[in-house]
């Protein structure tokens, strides 16, 4: 298997927050949650296509910023009465270092 891609420190992503990752198929949103848990998911909120990187953390969900929808960051499933999912990908952190599965943007880019 090809080696994991870094992303960058953990750091660099604030507690309950999260920053994104360009790719040739379109963006990915990395959080950290106030555990230091990383989780990876599409950028794209699928009811009006809200950029989830701006909304708001809690435990392991993100709430969409403009119309609230809520998103579990390990399964990428709408929360509540809202229905739908955004694709989530594997990342890793290693010595304070953050890295995403090479096969992930492979194969955004093969779409």
């Amino acid at each position: 298997m090809t080696e994991w891609i870094q992303l960058g420190s953990l750091t660099a992503i604030p507690v309950r927050g999260a920053r994104c990752v360009n790719t040739p198929s379109g963006k990915i949103a990395v959080f950290r949650t106030a555990e230091d848990q990383v989780y990876a998911i599409e950028n794209r909120c699928p009811h009006k296509g809200g950029p989830l990187a701006e909304g708001i953390v809690h435990g392991t969900s993100v709430t969409c910023p403009l119309h609230n929808w809520v998103f579990d960051l390990q399964t990428g499933e709408a929360q509540g009465a809202d229905e739908g999912s955004v694709r989530t990908y594997p990342v890793k952190v290693e010595d304070g270092t953050i890295y995403i599965a090479p096969d992930v943007l492979m194969a955004m880019a093969a779409e």
